[in-house]
């Protein structure tokens, strides 16, 4: 079961084609503060920030929820309530292991980066270099419409294309019509939410190896021109084929390689170990009122090989690991002395990316710039510098701010995203905090 599909499942109003919404939110909040450093000790806490979290628990809104938020390379403060399940007796902490979905991203885009950085790839390189499936794509005229109704594509797919969802690629939960039964019917639902069957969801096909997948994926018409759109798409499964010809490894073990090991990140997974199931909190669906267990964490679909690694939406681990990730991202590449990429490389990374040919217009990130994965801050009023994240279908989100020095990641399970604003709202309570203003994010957490 994949959470594209989750995400359209007839469990409530909620479950929408929005459900899959991640990043930075609040942007005109943060557009308010002060373009320097915060001076905070990490013993200072969140009150607003924790009277939220400890609501939403009291609440039985979520089992479990947790921040975790740093200044600089300082370890981080952590807020915690709650158990890995709805009245269970293992309470959250350090070790408990999150869904991060599309908190995938960002990582995967950082990895295609290093390659970059390694001059194997370039951003503007066409992707029919690496795949040469890819070089005569057919475009729908009709993003909705009929398969055999395309034309051309009038430039090629490149890197940058695929870092910032301007490909033309679609999504199973974004797109409609044909094209969406098509992945359905090819497997191209890169992602998983539940060994069980859930009502009003098809499933689709099977999800195949990588190379299968980039095959029968450049076998179907894009749905945009490339260059022109920005639409949400599994682009980043396709940059984790790239990454895998490219460096001759599977993006898991690249990773491994140049990131994971070398940071310290010994608590992020593709495949959960059994030894680690007691610690993977269960994953819901909030529905009239309560929340239905889709994927508990003893018996979880992630104690499973996936197909692959998917770039998108494959990564589960615990928010001190995902911390770690965005203390390499605000230290430019090097944590506690270990440099995995050179700050030109991050800063480019974090940088708007966006092709000058592509609207954002009614999309997600109007208004704001989008990098290696990740929403990117414009340097405007409601897009601020420096910012740079992206969030999960599982309600987490997380984000960086080189400017002021904060890195910030918030955690929980329930799917779809949008049940709730936690991830929306996440930004807004941490900088409320951070400027004394504790009672602008500290509102009701109903949706």
């Amino acid at each position: 079961m994949t959470a594209d599909r989750l995400a359209t499942a007839s469990l409530g109003p909620s479950f929408s084609r929005r459900s899959v919404l991640g990043g930075i939110g609040a942007g005109a909040f943060l557009a308010g503060m002060p373009g320097t450093a915060f001076a905070r000790e990490a013993a200072n806490n969140f009150p607003g920030l924790t009277k939220i979290i400890n609501q939403y628990v009291a609440e039985k809104k979520v089992a479990g929820m947790m921040a975790m938020i740093g200044f600089g390379q300082q370890a981080p403060e952590v807020i915690a309530a709650g158990s890995l399940k709805l009245g269970g007796d293992t309470l959250v902490g350090t070790d408990t292991l999150w869904r991060m979905y599309s908190q995938t991203k960002p990582v995967t885009g950082m990895a295609t980066m290093m390659l970059i950085e390694d001059g194997l790839l370039s951003l503007d390189q066409p992707l029919s270099d690496i795949f040469p499936e890819f070089a005569d794509m057919q475009v729908l005229i009709d993003p909705e419409g009929a398969l055999d109704n395309v034309e051309p594509a009038k430039k090629p797919i490149t890197i940058r294309q695929l870092q910032t969802h301007t490909a033309g690629l679609g999504y199973s939960i974004i797109s409609k019509g044909p094209i969406q039964k098509a992945y359905l019917a090819a497997g191209i639902t890169p992602g998983r939410v539940s060994r069980n069957p859930i009502p009003g969801v098809d499933s689709g096909a099977p999800t195949p190896d990588i190379m299968t997948f980039v095959k029968r994926l450049s076998e179907l018409p894009l749905v945009y021109q490339p260059g022109t759109q920005w639409s949400y798409s599994l682009s980043h499964d396709v940059l984790s084929a790239v990454i895998e010809k490219v460096s001759g490894k599977p993006l898991d073990q690249f990773l491994q390689q140049r990131m994971f090991g070398p940071l310290g990140m010994n608590s992020i997974y593709y495949q959960v170990p059994a030894d680690r199931a007691a610690d993977l909190a269960d994953n819901y669906a909030p529905f009239a009122g309560s929340l239905i267990p889709i994927d508990p964490g003893a018996t979880s679909i992630y104690l499973d090989k996936p197909a692959f690694a998917f770039g998108s939406t494959g990564l589960v681990g615990t928010a001190g690991d995902y911390d770690k990730f965005l203390q390499m991202v605000l230290g430019f590449g090097t944590v506690g002395g270990v440099q995995v990429m050179k700050p030109e490389t991050v800063k480019l990374g974090i940088s708007n990316l966006l092709p000058e040919t592509a609207s954002t217009a009614g999309t997600w990130v109007a208004n704001h710039g989008f990098g290696a994965g990740g929403r990117s801050g414009l340097g405007t009023a409601v897009s601020p510098a420096g910012t740079f994240g992206w969030g999960g279908a599982a309600g987490t989100s997380a984000f960086v701010d080189t400017v002021r020095g904060l890195r910030a990641g918030g955690y929980t399970q329930y799917i779809p995203s949008n049940s709730y604003p936690f991830q929306s709202d996440f930004p807004k309570y941490v900088y409320a905090d951070l400027t004394g203003n504790a009672q602008a994010g500290a509102g009701n957490t109903s949706p």
